[in-house]
Formats: C-alpha cells, structure tokens, sequence
C-alpha cells in the first residue's frame, strides 16, 4: 500500500530561495534561475539559429503544444470555440505553434466526435482558423515572418471515439495483456493489418499536402501518448512488416516521410514523441473510497514481463524507462530530414502522472503518488539527455554551411507545473543548452502570455496561472468541450461548468 503523502503546493513557496530549499528537499537536479530576465537579456527572447522552418528562423523559445479542445463540428470543422482558441494561441507571443491541435487524417481516427479532421471538405475552415493565429499575433505582437505553424497529424488507434463520446472504437497495433480490457479491446479484429496501414500511410501523405495548401509550415507525425504510431513504435510482439524489429515498428514513419517527399510536397517536418513510457497506473485500491481517489500505483504487471508492450521501457522493470531506442528513433528522425523533435512522455489515458505532472488528477485519473516535481525533473532531465546525444552524434563543423544531417530542434515539455517558477526554470535550461525551446501545454489556456508576460515585464500575473486543477482533461473525459474553467470566464459561464463540478465531486479529484 502506497503511504500518502502530504504536497507542498507550488504557491506557497513564496520565493525563489524556498523552491530551491524545496527541490533539495526532494534530491533534484531542477535548477532555476534568481530572477526573471526581461528583453534582450532573456534567453527566452532569442531566436533559433542553425535551422530554419520553411525558410523562416523560429523568432524566440517557446513554443505552444498542440491543445486540442474536443469543440469542433462533427464533420471535423471549425466552430467558434476553436477559433478563440487559435486567437489566443497568436496572442500568446511564442513563434512556434506546434501543431495547433491534433488533426485526424480520416474520421474513423478521431478521439471523439468534435475533433478536426484534416481532409479536402475541411480546408476553407483550417485556412481560416490558421489566418485568424497569424492576425492575432500581427496585432499583439507585430512581426509574423518569424512566426513557424504546424498542424498534428493522427490517428487516435486505441482511444478511438468517432461517432459516440461515450463509446470506444478502438484500433490496434497489438493485443497488449493491460489495456484491452481498459479500453474495450476484445478481438484480433481490431488489430490494423499491414495492407490496412498501408491505407493509412496514404492518408497521413494526403494530409501532409493539405496542411501545405492552407499554409501550415510544417507537420507534426504525432508519435506520443499512446495513439496509434506511437503504439507501434513498442509493437515488438507484432508480426510482420510493421512489427517486432526496430526497423520495422519504424516503417510507418520512414514511409511516411518518403510518401511526402514523393509527391513533391516541400512541408517540413516534426515529431512529437514520447521519449519514454511506463505500465499503466491505477489509483491504489487500498486508499481509494467513493468520493476519494486514491494515489497512483502501476497495476499488476508480472504477469507480462520482460514486458514488450511499449517503447523506450525498461523490460525488466516497466516502471522505469529505457532510452536506448528512444536515442536509436531520434537519429532515425534527423536522417529523414525532421527538423523539429517534440518530446512528452507516458500517456494521459494510462500514467497521466509521466505526462501531465499536477497537484489534482482528472476524474479517471489517481492522486499523486509523490511531489509532481519529480515527474518534472524526469521530463526535463531526459530532454537534456536526448540533447547531449544528438550534439554527440551530429556535431556541429566549422565552415560546413550546410552538413549532411542537422540535429532537429528540441523541444521539451512538463513545464506548466512549475507554475511561478516557470520562467526561471525555462531561463535556466535554454540558456545551458538543456532544450533548444520550452513548450507549453494546459498553461495556456489559463494564461497564454505567460512567457510574453515573463519577458517584456520581469512579473507574471497571479490569478491566471494554471494550477493543475485537471479540469481541462475532467471535462472531456465526461463528454465536454476542454478548456480552463476554473480560470477563464469563457469556460466558467458555460453551463458545463456546472456539470463539471458535480462530477469532480463523485469523483473526489
């Protein structure tokens, strides 16, 4: 049984020398910088040297994270919640948009009914939702040619909702001996065979050529959290051409690229991936109680070891990670000529903790096991690792312009659990060369300028900060648009907001 634990909450340590006291406390390499440095002296302010996005260099060091909103039409089109989303995502002041949102390549690979979809009929309403960004930003911020925006491309595989936001659909890679029976997986039927994912191959070409007609910069082939090519990146139990081998649960990737670059499409490239994994997590039965979820603890895995069901896992002992192949993948992805390698971790179906470090867990989620702190140092530690490698592997030569493979673009991820402490943390690792840039996921949708804030003044603004409430994944999970309700009076006037509550209640998250 797990011991619970009492967590310091990031408010109450009141200033920098009280977080560095209590990341001690914890045994941590999470360093930050004394004060938040504003205008040119900030690392956050430069720009990306070394590459360029379809011609342009990425104008500073933050970057949005793809920040779906379950809120479309069920055609896969543009409502007006998406739109406000886009605008503020513009109005945020980072230059990279990462992906916008994830985008299904066809309709049956939607996560839920509302989710966009990437296809011809839907190409007005993304070139639109795209000019609304750019005009965002143009009026808060000015100047656009160093602003970089991509679209995610998807296939939601085992988290398959297309029709119905209460009933599964899945599609598999594998049989996995955990997350079927989570998830409703019931028969090999539902496992893609290899002439379905040559189909699939296809669709995701198609998109890409989309994506560039509407003036997306580049595209982002979405291998994280548990979706469908992120699934087969661990399908060693898979036979055939996309499975068991490395080279072969990487086929889909380099098939991929080389079906872009085929047909002549000139879009650059990314990745977002999940750099490690770990067994699924349930709240501990033992604490939990109707109304109270209990902490997370790994579900029972003994019997599947050595466990062969993820990727960049350590067989032996699953809740630990393994970067081997995760190194072995993100050399794959500069020799395809990927310009920008987006790393997360885990899932937020499965281990939401890995991913999405918070003080208060969605409803299907579990309590802290421990300080969130750790989950953000691990992420960021392992960022710095995937960094330190690929300087290895591609140095840099002088006087070579233009070497054979460039090293893509870092961008890390887990950052808006810092909370204050946000940009002295992100100062610290641009500027040591731990991440090229610092993503940012639910912290926007509290608070889209954050960083700009950061920047420009030195101070952030209290009351919109994020404080992990999770009610932007709560609500999904319970048939609702996501978005910040505790904190943004869009979200808060919306009668959902009533509803929401009274599941958190049931729930106790």
């Amino acid at each position: 049984m797990t011991d619970p634990f009492k967590l310091v909450r990031i408010p109450s340590l009141k200033t920098v020398v009280h977080f560095r006291q209590h990341v001690a406390s914890l045994g941590l390499d999470l360093p930050c910088e004394d004060e938040i440095a504003t205008g040119s002296t900030s690392p956050l302010a430069q720009p990306v040297d070394g590459v360029t996005i379809n011609g342009k260099r990425i104008g500073n060091r933050w970057a949005i994270h793809p920040m779906e909103g379950w809120d479309g039409t069920t055609t896969g089109g543009i409502t007006n919640d998406v739109r406000r989303r886009w605008q503020r995502f513009g109005e945020s002041g980072a230059k990279l948009i990462y992906g916008g949102e994830a985008m299904a390549v066809r309709p049956d690979g939607r996560a839920n009914p509302n989710q966009l979809i990437i296809i011809e009929e839907n190409k007005v309403g993304l070139a639109s939702v795209r000019e609304t960004l750019v005009q965002a930003h143009a009026e808060r911020h000015g100047q656009t040619d160093d602003l970089v925006i991509g679209f995610q491309l998807t296939h939601s595989g085992r988290f398959c909702k297309p029709t119905d936001k209460k009933r599964m659909e899945p599609r598999v890679a594998f049989r996995h001996p955990i997350l079927d029976r989570k998830f409703d997986v019931t028969s090999d039927a539902q496992i893609f065979t290899d002439a379905e994912m040559e189909e699939l191959i296809q669709c995701y070409i198609r998109a890409a050529k989309i994506a560039w007609d509407v003036g997306a910069d580049f595209v982002d082939l979405k291998h994280c959290h548990g979706y469908l090519l992120h699934e087969f990146l661990g399908a060693h139990t898979r036979p055939g051409r996309f499975g068991g081998s490395f080279e072969n649960r990487t086929r889909i990737l380099r098939d991929i690229v080389a079906g872009i670059r085929a047909s002549g499409n000139q879009i650059e490239l990314g990745v977002r991936l999940s750099a490690f994994d770990s067994v699924p997590f349930q709240p501990d039965p033992a604490w939990s109680q109707p109304g109270k979820l209990g902490p997370g603890i790994p579900e029972e895995f003994s019997h599947c070891l050595p466990y062969r069901y993820g990727f960049g896992v350590n067989a032996n002992n699953p809740v630990e990670y393994d970067l081997a192949e995760t190194l072995q993948f993100v050399e794959l992805c500069a020799q395809l000529g990927v310009k920008l390698l987006n790393l997360s971790a885990g899932s937020p179906y499965y281990n939401p903790h890995l991913q999405r470090p918070a003080a208060y867990p969605p409803s299907d989620g579990y309590q802290p096991a421990h300080d969130p702190l750790i989950d953000v140092a691990r992420q960021i530690e392992v960022v710095r690792q995937v960094k330190q490698y690929l300087a290895v592997r591609f140095p840099a030569v002088d006087g070579q312009e233009q070497p054979a493979v460039r090293p893509p673009i870092i961008i890390g991820t887990a950052y808006s659990y810092l909370q204050e402490y946000l940009p002295h943390v992100a100062q610290y690792v641009v500027r040591h060369g731990w991440t090229d840039m610092v993503g940012l996921g639910r912290m926007v949708l509290s608070y889209p300028a954050i960083l700009a804030d950061a920047v420009a003044h030195g101070t952030l603004a209290p009351k919109q900060i994020c404080r992990t409430f999770s009610d932007c994944t709560t609500a999904p999970r319970n048939g609702m648009a996501s978005g910040c309700y505790p904190l943004d009076k869009y979200y808060s006037a919306k009668p959902e907001f009533q509803r929401l509550k009274a599941v958190k209640r049931k729930v106790g998250s």
